[in-house]
Parts: structure tokens; sequence; C-alpha cells
């Protein structure tokens, strides 16, 4: 039995209770206290007990922004804890939650969901409405907001779940159209990539595609690890669909739990956006002999052994499964992961490519963004206008730069909460400046040196725990963007990818890029390690490179 907590009707108090905010690889799930009722957002609880000790309250409502493991993953037991708790949802993550509890014959829950139509105001109480808008970023992903009456006066609280702009293959971005105005109370967001730009979603796409397809034209197979549904589905309409594979003579493997994603995704075609719907009455979306690029099933009958024996693309979610692909060592493989991915920092996944022939075996990154970028963050808030800005769902150091850009800090009270703690949000007239961190900018100085440019920046840099992934190799790379110069930090993987078209671009002087260096030993007269064994990133003053 749900209890209630009554509250005086002459008092108003706002506030939430981050349960998870969304750091690293915990998910988001946040109690907001709106009056007297209790609504938990999202659940991606790994442990729901904080929500079942006896001196806490359940909530009065949960709903779920989407279907994504993050967002999801505590959904199911809570529902077992409290089986008449109303959970709600769109109509087609109401169809997608239950993927993240498959069982191993591929069977899943049944949904348990109430489904919202988009833009139709639910009552749940004669002073509460609560309305959905498609907000991009996945199938069925939500925004939030609640309409609560007290007095005279309307409060408005809009989350927005994960969230995106850009249209995506098969789900249309979040319509500012549709915000302007708005003028929320408090908005609730996320900011995964913190301040970062990214190029527009199309080049991205085109530079994927781009890359895919000269590896494929360099008998180079290709292998995306991705999650069970979300970004694989939108990678295999892309193949499908664009310019540079239509009608190539490539195969298209799945593998792994992503098939069965793939067979609901074509029960929710008429959700998809109208481009989409009309792709597949011509052609299958998904699942497709005739058509080239072919698209198939990998099952143990199709003989994963054979693979690479015809150059193919293969998506999966199983990490495992990486090993069996690229044993015959006649074939080359490359690897491609997404950045900003929790697989780039997998033991597991690291375990496993550390064992295999690097000589083989390429691991590169590439960007498909699923979220918005610090500028259409940005672009969001300032056409909705809201009084609080409560930030989640990214690392810690990438929504400190959120809460200290001025544009926001004179403009907004900003919260960047931590898990447990609450956060009182009091609504008034006033603007109130909050106290925010201010952004810490570097000052340093730049010199021609012949060949050579050298950028000094002060020590302060290396207080900032991003320092060490930055500085991991001591290399980094430069590109333009836009008027400003960006600079990456190298890791040690991308270094010791022998045949990746980074390492060619820098032509490091080290012994593995010297011309003399042969059977893991110097063979050069000149040189003073001349016939001892050497290191691959050893140096000497006789390097010659290789690649000239």
């Amino acid at each position: 039995m749900i209890q209630r907590q009554e509250c005086s009707s002459s008092s108003f108090h706002l506030s939430c209770v981050p349960l998870a905010v969304g750091h690293g690889t915990e998910g988001v799930a946040i109690m907001l206290n709106v009056g007297e009722y209790r609504i938990l957002l999202d659940c991606g609880l790994e442990d729901i007990k904080p929500l079942v000790v006896e001196q806490s309250l359940p909530p009065h409502w949960v709903f779920c922004t989407h279907a994504h493991h993050d967002h999801a993953r505590g959904l199911w037991s809570l529902h077992e804890v409290y089986p008449h708790l109303p959970i709600y949802s769109s109509e087609v993550t109401k169809k997608l939650l239950p993927l993240n509890w498959l069982k191993d014959d591929g069977s899943m829950v049944e949904p348990f969901c109430d489904a919202i139509p988009w833009r139709s105001p639910l009552s749940l109480e004669d002073n509460l409405t609560v309305e959905l808008y498609p907000a991009g970023h996945l199938p069925g992903a939500a925004a939030v907001l609640f309409r609560y009456t007290h007095g005279n006066r309307e409060y408005k609280i809009f989350y927005t779940g994960d969230f995106c702009l850009s249209n995506l293959q098969l789900a249309e971005g979040l319509s500012l159209d549709n915000m302007r105005g708005l003028a929320p109370d408090v908005l609730i967001t996320e900011g995964t990539y913190g301040t970062a730009r990214h190029p527009h979603r199309r080049q991205q796409e085109k530079h994927l595609m781009t890359k895919i397809r000269e590896a494929i034209a360099s008998n180079i197979n290709v292998i995306l690890p991705v999650p069970t549904f979300g970004l694989g589905q939108e990678l295999l309409k892309l193949l499908r669909s664009h310019h540079q594979f239509t009608g190539a003579n490539i195969d298209i493997w799945v593998d792994g739990n992503v098939a069965i994603a793939c067979d609901l995704y074509l029960e929710l075609i008429d959700y998809f956006p109208a481009n989409v719907q009309n792709f597949a009455k011509h052609q299958p979306l998904f699942w497709d002999e005739k058509v080239k690029p072919r698209m198939r099933r990998l099952t143990p009958e199709n003989n994963r052994q054979k693979l690479g024996e015809k150059t193919s693309i293969i998506l999966t979610d199983d990490l495992s499964k990486i090993k069996e692909y690229c044993q015959n060592k006649d074939y080359k493989w490359l690897i491609l992961i997404p950045e900003h991915s929790k697989i780039n920092k997998s033991n597991t996944f690291n375990k496993l490519i550390n064992k295999l022939n690097p000589e083989q075996i390429i691991v590169e990154n590439y960007l498909l963004a699923e979220h918005s970028d610090g500028r259409n963050t940005t672009q969001l808030i300032h056409n909705l206008r809201p009084q609080h800005i409560i930030f989640v769902h990214g690392a810690p150091n990438y929504l400190a730069d959120l809460t200290a850009l001025e544009e926001l800090q004179n403009r907004y009270q900003l919260h960047c909460p931590e898990v447990n703690i609450k956060v009182d949000l009091p609504i008034g007239e006033q603007f109130i400046q909050p106290k925010i961190t201010p952004q810490q900018n570097y000052e340093g100085e730049l010199n021609e040196t012949g060949a050579y440019i050298t950028i000094t920046l002060p020590e302060q840099l290396n207080k900032d725990p991003r320092w060490q992934d930055f500085a991991d190799t001591g290399l980094i790379e430069a590109r333009w963007q836009g008027e400003e110069l960006v600079l990456r930090g190298l890791s040690q993987r991308e270094l010791l990818q022998q045949n990746s078209s980074i390492r060619r671009q820098l032509k490091a002087e080290s012994c593995h890029n010297c011309i003399h260096y042969d059977e893991d030993s110097c063979h050069n007269e000149n040189s003073p390690l001349n016939g001892f064994e050497v290191p691959e990133d050893g140096f000497c003053p006789a390097f010659e490179d290789s690649y000239n």
C-alpha cells in the first residue's frame, strides 16, 4: 500500500533528492517532491534499496523517460516490490523496456508500464498534470512536463531525460518550436557532453560511413560493438540507406541480443519518422537476403569460424565473441568503438584486445553523438528560460563546465547535485545569484621555432582529474573547429595500433616506425643500438622514417 504524506495547503515546497545522477557507470534516478506529492523520475538504480527501506516512503508515481539501461534497469525490481505503483512512459518505451530483462532463451517480461500519448496532458490529481514531449535520442524517449497548481499560482517542472535536438536515423530530434515560451520554474536536464561542440550529425554519419567504406575497400572486416538497442539499430539503418553502401556487395551480420531488439523494432515501424516508414515500404528495414548490402543474423549455423572469407560488417553486444570472429589470422579486422562509450574503459574489452594480434586487429574510435552537445544544451535552456536548472547525467567535470558558463550563471540558478543530497528549489520573482565555482581558464604562450610550434601552459592544468587521460602518452592530436584549435590527448591503445591512420599521420620517431627495425632488433650500423633487441617505442638519433 502506497502511503501519502499530506502537507499543509497554506505552504508549498519544491525540492528533489537525487538517488543517482548519472556519474560514470551509475544511472539516473531523481525523487522530485512537488507539494504533497513524490514523483520518481527514471530508475537507473542497480540496487533499489534506497526506495524500499522502511523509513523511505515510496513515490506516488514513476515516470520513465526512455528504455536505456541507465534510466530503467531498476524498474522491474521496483514493480515486483510495489506491483500497484503507477509507472508511466511513452508507448514505444513501454514496448522497448523489456529488452533490459531478457532471459537466457531470449524471452522477455510482460510490459508493465502505462503508456501516455504525446502532447496529451494527463491529470494525476486535481492540481497536478503531466505531459510528454518527444525528446529525440532514442525511439520513444520523452521529456516530461509537470504542472502543479497551488493557490493562484501554477508551477512548472520540465525534465528532459536524455535528449537530442538533431534528427537521428530512427528518431526525430526534440523540437524547440514546441518549447518556446514554456518558461518552467525548474528544468532538470542532462549534460553528458558538457560544453563540447560536435560537427553536425550528418557530418558525423558521413565520416563514419567513409571510414567503414575505406576499410572494406582494403579487405578489412569491420566489427561494431554496440548496446542491445539504440545505437546498433541506428547504424544498421544508416548502413542500409547511406549512398556509400547502396548496392554494395557486403554482408552485414547481426549477433547477440541486438537481433532480438531488431525484431522488436520491426513491430514499431508505425512510430518511426515518415521517411523510415517510407523506406520500409520499399525494402526491409532489417533482415534482407536480396537487396545489397545484405543483412543477416549471425548464428552458429552460419559458421562464425568462416567470418572474414568475404569482407563483412558485424554488429554485436557480446564482447566475448570478438575473439571468435577474429580467430582466422589470414584476415584483418577494424573494431570501431563509439566515443564516450563505456567500452573504452572496460577492463574486459581491453584485456581481450591485448590478447589479439596487433598486426591483425585495429581499434579506432568514432563519433556518432546520441545526446546534444554543449551548444545545443545552452540553446534549449535559453529557449525555455527556467529559473532553476539541475544538471545530471554526465561526468562531474563536464557538468561543472556547464555550471561555470557565464552566460548561464548570469541568468539562472544552477545546481549540480550529489547523490542523496536534497536540493531545495525556492521559487520567487527575484533572481537569486547562485554560488558557483568560476570557470577555470588557463593562459599560455605560443612560440614558432622553425619547423615546430610550441604551446606552453601553466602547471595548474594537471590538477584536473582529466589531465591523467589527456597526458597519458605525452602525444596530442590537433584539429581546427571553426576558428578554434582543439587539442586531444592520444591514448596508448591508439599508438599501439600499428596500421592505424593516426599512427601514420604522427610518424612517431620510435623504433617501430624506423626503416632499420626488424625482428625486434635494430639493424642500423650508424645507431648505438645496432644489433640489440629494442622495444617498439624505443628511440635513437639515427631514426629514419619507414613511411618515407
